[in-house]
């Protein structure tokens, strides 16, 4: 019986780990970490899934936002959903909205992203140049 109990455990945890999933804080990391790691997450994996709860919701949605308004995502899913979360100052359950924002890659996201880097590489050099 404990085999059991450990096997659906098991399974539980990986359905729950996605690889192209990123947990945003709004105060751990700048807005733009955000936005560079889900362009290096959709170059690996075509989408990725920003994911946030309370007060890093705004910082989720404007990450997806500055994505999409440049032409590199498009949204496929929004999920809005409320998660329990155990305050240990109160020592009962609290109510935390949660945010989870799925975005794909748009048809020209590569062309986008290599123009960028030849773009960055060209600043790089004219910099060099310039000392």
């Amino acid at each position: 019986m404990e085999a059991i109990t450990e096997g659906v455990n098991n399974i539980n945890i990986t359905e729950t780990y996605k690889k192209n999933r990123i947990q945003v804080s709004n105060t751990k990391k700048p807005l733009f970490f955000y936005v560079n790691l889900a362009k290096r997450y959709m170059q690996q994996h075509n989408e990725v899934e920003l994911s946030a709860l309370g007060m890093a919701i705004a910082t989720v949605v404007t990450v997806a936002e500055i994505l999409k308004n440049n032409g590199l995502a498009v949204e496929k899913k929004i999920m809005t959903s409320t998660v329990d979360i155990k305050d240990d100052s109160r020592g009962r359950p609290v109510q935390k909205a949660k945010i989870e924002i799925l975005l794909g890659k748009t048809a020209n996201f590569d062309e986008l992203m290599a123009a960028a880097a030849a773009e960055a590489g060209e600043n790089g050099d004219a910099e060099e140049q310039t000392n």
